[in-house]
């Protein structure tokens, strides 16, 4: 039998299975932990595994939600993570959790830290590739972003990123 990417594959116990990725459900729970913990360079490990997950396999499709929920928090580098790890499930959204949860992640791009929009308008690019649908939703969102706002050694920067995004946009719809 083929083993669909997005399925784990079925053993003993839920928690021992591996998926398509080679991590099990106990493993993800634990980076999902760690993602949240004060040790940023842990966290930021565990933010590269799970997005490498995320970009091979469905697994992670289920936290979407809580990915949603990061980024209304009040650090700074859990909006940053939550953001990133909501854009890489586009791939895998059937169920229109993307979608449903757009307009508010999207906020994330009126962040007071220039960093965390810079990290978003990257992000941007799996929902520009893989939801057509809000291609529109982030057009606008992208340039209704106020860069003025922060560092003027930040202006050029934020600039660039956010034509990189329109730049795709348009690339995607051609």
């Amino acid at each position: 039998m083929i083993q669909d990417k997005n399925e784990p594959e079925t053993a003993s116990t839920p928690e021992d299975s591996k998926n398509a990725a080679g991590i099990t459900v106990s493993d993800m729970e634990k980076l999902i932990s760690i993602l949240k913990e004060k040790d940023t360079s842990a966290a930021y490990k565990a933010l590269q595994e799970l997005e490498r997950i995320s970009d091979e396999t469905g697994a992670l499709y289920g936290h979407t939600a809580e990915f949603a929920d990061m980024i209304k928090s009040d650090k700074y580098v859990l909006r940053v993570r939550g953001f990133r790890l909501f854009c890489r499930q586009a791939r895998w959204d059937k169920d229109y959790v993307l979608d449903e949860n757009i307009d508010e992640a999207l906020l994330i791009l009126k962040d007071e830290k220039p960093t965390a929009v810079r990290q978003a308008l990257a992000a941007l690019a799996e929902i520009v590739t893989y939801k057509p649908e809000l291609r529109e939703t982030v057009k606008e969102a992208v340039s209704d972003l106020n860069y003025l706002k922060y560092k003027e050694t930040m202006h050029s920067l934020i600039a660039k990123d956010i034509q990189d995004v329109l730049d795709r946009i348009k690339a995607a719809e051609e």
